[in-house]
């Protein structure tokens, strides 16, 4: 049976993906205008608090990826850990949330590129179905071929964009003198309850900075490059984002309102200078987005394959491709459900607000995850009788700090359709209970090999 390609993936490859899956240009082209709605002029707060988190929850992560460098990644951490039952839920949590960040960003390439025609005063644009079936052939195209493509091409376009947003933020600076925004600093007008209700989509922000652990079975050196590139991007995406949530605030003159309802935050900054700027810097933000999509998808297929080969899902999806040494089937798979699900729902609201609709499903997913992994890491170290002081430190932090994050996306309850969206997600998790139950009842021989390999060495 053909094998994922080994030891291909230098450090920069490695951190490409995890970069390419935060979309660290995203916050300041979209996501902002998210937070700002519930945090105002504490969205920099937001984003610091889930630096932190994030923070706690990459070095919890990047232990476990030391001891268990596999493509199977989370389901493989938390079944070696707190047995099978748990680990499908974690891989089924896992998928849903690359899944839904795919679509989050394709949804956003659409946002991106329509903004971008605008002010170059192209009137015609391809219908929204047109925009997600060209990105959903394109990622497809890129993810089935050699990985270390996909991963170079992933850091290249988010480094481009990155540059693009800086120079736009010197430029707000420049106009305000380089002065301290009072507003922000002391957080005028700030609720306390807006804090934990808006730091989930904070999370968001973040979500995918983990997902070069899918990648061990093809990085050199896994069980210390993974670790790595999971904490710089974490670091790195961190202080971006406080900085330019900051800086695009000050260009709104704290005028919350305005950027709440926002569509396309960086280009209402923009409003005064050439349009041609503006259409440069959403070049950049949609090339952001799209590598997003791309790492994202590559992370599914590689979760689904870990899967399949463990035949928790159809042994199919467990392929792999002679030539290009990647995980065809199950990237085929997740290219077809992100255009189906895109274009079912394109019409049952405006853009951004599906756009936020996706991401916020997405983080339950990831928060999910994120608190199984931040329990088992004291654990598993404490089975291998490695575990230190520090190791219950950080992953009790993870375990209060991802709590903290599903409560306050419940209580206070959102307004609707917001207060649907923990609902549809436990729904989701019912069905992957369900089915590890029927597998149970229909093959029990097969979980049973499952915990024998969890319990020795076997890898996916």
């Amino acid at each position: 049976m053909s094998e994922l390609r080994k030891d291909s993936l230098s450090f920069l490859e490695t951190l490409g993906q995890s970069v390419a899956n935060v979309s660290p240009t995203l916050t300041p082209a979209l996501s902002i205008a998210v937070v700002a709605g519930t945090a105002g002029t504490g969205s920099w707060f937001v984003y610091l608090l889930a630096t932190i988190a994030m923070l706690v929850v990459g070095v919890n992560v990047g232990k476990l990826s030391r001891k268990i460098p596999a493509a199977g990644s989370f389901f493989l951490y938390v079944s070696r850990t707190l047995g099978p039952s748990w680990g499908m839920l974690s891989g089924w949590s896992m998928l849903f949330a690359y899944l839904m960040t795919a679509m989050a960003l394709t949804v956003s390439v659409s946002i991106f590129v329509k903004t971008m025609l605008t002010n170059l005063g192209i009137v015609w644009a391809p219908t929204n179905i047109g925009f997600y079936s060209l990105v959903s052939l394109l990622i497809w195209y890129l993810s089935a071929r050699d990985i270390r493509i996909s991963s170079r091409i992933g850091l290249t376009l988010e480094s481009i964009s990155v540059i693009i947003i800086v120079g736009v933020c010197v430029m707000v600076l420049v106009n305000h003198g380089f002065a301290l925004d009072m507003k922000q600093i002391t957080m005028e007008g700030l609720a306390p309850s807006a804090v934990p209700q808006a730091i989930v989509f904070g999370i968001f922000a973040f979500v995918g900075f983990e997902s070069a652990a899918t990648l061990a079975k093809e990085t050199r050196n896994p069980e210390v490059t993974i670790p790595r590139a999971i904490n710089w991007t974490a670091i790195a995406s961190g202080l971006f984002f406080v900085f330019t949530t900051y800086v695009v605030t000050m260009g709104f003159n704290d005028d919350i309102t305005k950027l709440g309802s926002s569509t396309s935050p960086l280009a209402d900054i923009l409003s005064g200078h050439s349009p041609l700027i503006t259409a440069f810097v959403y070049f950049g933000a949609s090339i952001s987005a799209f590598a997003c999509a791309l790492a994202s998808l590559n992370a599914f297929g590689r979760l689904l394959f870990s899967l399949g080969r463990y035949q928790f899902v159809h042994q199919s999806m467990g392929m792999v491709h002679a030539e290009h040494k990647t995980p065809h089937v199950a990237l085929a798979l997740g290219a077809v459900i992100n255009f189906v699900v895109c274009c079912a729902f394109s019409a049952a609201g405006a853009e951004t607000d599906v756009f936020g609709w996706y991401g916020t499903l997405a983080s339950f997913g990831f928060i999910v995850v994120y608190l199984l992994c931040s329990i088992c890491a004291p654990l598993y170290l404490a089975r291998l009788g490695e575990a230190r002081k520090a190791d219950y430190i950080f992953g009790g932090l993870g375990v209060v700090l991802m709590i903290g994050a599903i409560v306050g996306s419940l209580y206070p309850i959102p307004a609707y359709p917001l207060n649907l969206l923990p609902y549809i997600f436990l729904a989701y998790l019912a069905v992957g209970v369900a089915w590890f139950f029927v597998l149970k009842f229909r093959a029990p021989q097969t979980l049973l090999g499952i915990e024998h390999d969890m319990e020795v060495a076997g890898e996916a």
